[in-house]
């Protein structure tokens, strides 16, 4: 699992910060790509990266300002020209069903591949056998979401030389017993297969928000997690302005992930007024609070 950050700036391009988008790959995992946000020109940033638009499964809009979804339609294209011909989920908020399908048609665009819309309710509005996905209404000028991901506690690994030593070898019965089942060897013998499994491995969690003021919503999201990518548009000393603009400062951010006890900050969504020394004030001011804490750059790769 690994976060890859398509554009990190707030509002409008700049020369080394594009609009919001960030692709999160799990590629391990389920060999997919979970994108957040699609701001303009997103399918070229990733272009610059790994990412390969036909793996993205899923889509997680914010909220509709133009800096979020503006990419959408022609990744959404380019996907079906570079032989994407899995189904493709949209999260987002209301209206966003209107957006993709109206640009769509207007633009005579047609995919090869299922395209479904859902738009969202608070609460969990994805789970499988591997992830779940929780999502929050937050504080903006639009109807913002937040997102939880959490991926679930995975099984231990066989205790194979321990199996082995019992003169048990590699085969079909290994399986049954990795699954926690109970055995019966052809000597009589009663294997219980959760007696050979080391301590199942913690799943990541990896909370990721839209645009907002400090809210309450955006620490529940945010518990424990192991990443919080949160929203920085301005710095500590602009709380009227970003208390107006419906966004937050670096310190509400590092506040937040205080709060919340995660482990790991990422300050996003920067203001293009913020270049050079000024990004290093940023991470001073967020780290007042809390310890460790990055500021997100386009093209900067997280391994988790």
């Amino acid at each position: 699992m690994d976060i890859v950050f398509l554009g990190t700036g707030a509002g409008v391009p700049a020369k080394k910060r594009n609009v919001s988008s960030l692709a999160l790959q799990l590629l391990e995992e389920r060999r997919a790509v979970w994108l957040f946000d699609c701001g303009e020109a997103t399918q070229h940033q990733i272009l610059h990266t790994s990412v390969k638009p036909r793996r993205i499964e899923k889509i997680f809009i914010t909220h509709l300002h133009g800096d979020h979804i503006f990419g959408l339609p022609g990744l959404l294209g380019s996907r079906s020209f570079q032989g994407g011909t899995e189904p493709l989920v949209i999260h987002g908020p209301k209206g966003i069903a209107d957006f993709v399908w109206t640009s769509l048609k207007v633009s005579g665009t047609h995919l090869k591949y299922a395209l479904s819309i859902v738009e969202n309710e608070e609460g969990v509005i994805f789970e499988d056998d591997l992830f779940k996905v929780e999502t929050k209404l937050l504080e903006h000028g639009l109807p913002s979401w937040g997102y939880r991901v959490i991926e679930k506690d995975r099984p231990g690994e066989l205790k194979a030389n321990d199996l082995m030593s019992l003169g048990i070898r590699p085969g079909p019965i290994f399986k049954n017993l990795k699954n926690g089942e109970t055995v019966i060897l052809e000597d009589g013998r009663t294997i219980d297969g959760t007696e050979f499994l080391n301590p199942p491995k913690k799943g990541k969690i990896v909370t990721i928000l839209g645009d907002s003021r400090y809210c309450r919503a955006s620490v529940e999201l945010s518990l424990d997690a192991d990443v919080l990518v949160h929203e920085a548009t301005f710095a500590k000393v602009e709380e009227e302005m970003a208390y107006s603009y419906y966004h937050s400062t670096t310190s509400q951010a590092a506040s937040v992930a205080k709060e919340a006890n995660v482990s790991k900050l990422i300050l996003n969504h920067i203001s293009s007024r913020y270049v050079g020394k000024d990004v290093e004030t940023l991470l001073a001011e967020a780290k007042e609070t809390f310890d460790d804490v990055i500021v997100a750059e386009d093209l900067l790769k997280i391994e988790l």
